[in-house]
């Protein structure tokens, strides 16, 4: 008699029912037993590979769940620059299941739609904003006729071809995503694979997976894990691989500013406090990392204030007198080119706003206020705008010429992501940007890293 088995979607996993004597389940990688149910269990992400190994094993399955949207119809062909066809050719020889790092403006969708053209599969498209998922809704409507779905912003709605936001498909994969769809794609890579929301990707059975990024995620645990979950890297470019060509030539410019003395004395205080905390703790485990200081400082009344110490130089870094004085200076200088200004925190986004009198654009500002600040941005009436991370991943602005980083939080990743928002090319466009930083301060080694990242033509400013 032959050996058959149900596969069955269960709310983001697959259970294996009717299991007959003689086939050992559990020496699978990835299935294990639940007592709660009296039945085997896997991650729907290992569907198809599940099937495989079944069959391979002589098991006959009575059924197995299958991407239940019809596959997507309308789309036109999406001409692609060499490197992005290049790009996809690497994604499918290497089994339509990897990443793609391309710099940002480097057209990075492009790719994705020509995957899902190509694929005629019904595709699932994740990114992290609700303003992204505006912007892809808008991409896909240019290649393609069909409806197409959105989750995200209080919508739901399921298409051939649907885009969703980080948040509504962690929401809704199990009951409502999961089992639906053969291609993920994947934008803004980087967030997963460090276990926030990583279940989005394990809950979706579809075996086809694209993940597009600029910024990777150095060797170690998380790169390994997000190669379990969406593939490993196939093709790999940089901004100064593109800068000139394909993207706008880029000018970095670091203007090493100095702090007034009573500036100067209350951030060394504050440094010596927290390094004073991390060499007691350094003193006692050695070879310990910075994140391990951090939660041990937690228990002791030093940790505790050397920490608090250190929070409060760097919000004394984040826009001291020198940095402001200098963007009025920077300001002045572009006022007739549009500009972006970068800092790390919503409070310093509206200093700046009341301080120079340029629009803010953060968290706070509406998707409607949103989209009207942008298209006034574009169109040149509004000449500058302040974020702290609104404009770091995604939002389309491509007559943004000017940047200045004031400061940032999230380190080298961020430098490149806040880059990308100048580099889309335009006819004698060059792009310029100025990173104000604290000579004698902390802010010193982290443009060093930055500058590590950005392998594009550098000078300093006096």
């Amino acid at each position: 008699m032959p050996r058959r088995v149900r596969l069955i979607f269960d709310r983001g996993t697959l259970l294996l029912l009717e299991i007959p004597a003689g086939v050992n389940v559990a020496e699978i990688p990835g299935v294990l037993w639940d007592p709660r149910v009296g039945a085997h269990r896997a991650p729907a992400r290992l569907c198809y590979a599940l099937v495989s190994e079944l069959r391979r094993r002589g098991v006959q399955l009575v059924d197995a769940p299958r991407p239940r949207l019809v596959p997507p119809s309308g789309f036109r062909p999406v001409p692609l620059r060499p490197y992005q066809a290049a790009a996809l050719d690497a994604w499918r020889l290497g089994g339509r299941r990897a990443v793609v790092v391309l710099p940002t403006g480097a057209g990075k969708t492009r790719v994705a739609l020509a995957a899902i053209s190509t694929t005629r599969a019904p595709s699932l498209c994740l990114v992290p904003t609700r303003a992204l998922m505006e912007q892809w809704t808008s991409a896909i409507a240019e290649f393609y006729d069909g409806p197409v779905g959105r989750f995200g912003d209080g919508e739901r709605v399921l298409g051939p071809v649907t885009v969703a936001t980080f948040a509504s498909a962690y929401r809704h994969t199990p009951h409502l995503l999961g089992d639906r769809f053969g291609l993920l794609v994947v934008d803004e890579a980087h967030h997963f694979g460090r276990g926030v929301r990583d279940e989005a990707l394990e809950m979706n059975i579809a075996p086809l997976r694209l993940g597009l990024t600029a910024t990777p995620p150095a060797p170690g645990p998380g790169a390994v894990r997000l190669g379990s979950l969406l593939g490993p890297i196939v093709f790999e470019l940089s901004i100064a691989d593109l800068a000139g060509g394909y993207l706008a030539p880029l000018e970095r410019i670091t203007w090493m500013l100095r702090l007034d003395p009573d500036e100067r004395r209350a951030y060394d205080a504050l440094r010596d406090v927290y390094l004073q905390a991390l060499r007691v703790f350094q003193g006692n485990h050695l070879g310990s990392s910075w994140e391990a200081f951090v939660r041990h400082a937690a228990m002791t009344d030093g940790g505790r204030r050397g920490i608090a110490a250190w929070r409060r130089a760097a919000r004394l870094l984040a826009f001291p007198r020198c940095k402001s004085e200098a963007l009025r200076r920077l300001l002045a200088r572009h006022r007739g080119q549009r500009t972006l200004v970068f800092v790390a925190h919503n409070d310093t986004a509206y200093a700046v706003a009341r301080e120079h009198l340029i629009m803010p654009l953060t968290c706070d500002i509406g998707r409607v206020e949103r989209r009207d600040v942008l298209a006034r941005f574009r169109s040149g009436a509004l000449r500058a705008l302040v974020s702290a991370q609104v404009l770091n991943e995604g939002i389309d602005v491509p007559d943004a010429e000017v940047a200045i980083v004031v400061a940032g939080r999230m380190g080298a990743r961020e430098h490149v992501q806040r880059v990308g928002r100048l580099l889309r090319p335009g006819v004698g466009k060059r792009a310029v940007v100025y990173e104000l930083v604290v000579a004698q301060s902390s802010e010193v080694w982290q443009a060093q890293r930055r500058a590590e990242r950005l392998v594009v033509r550098s000078r300093s400013a006096a």
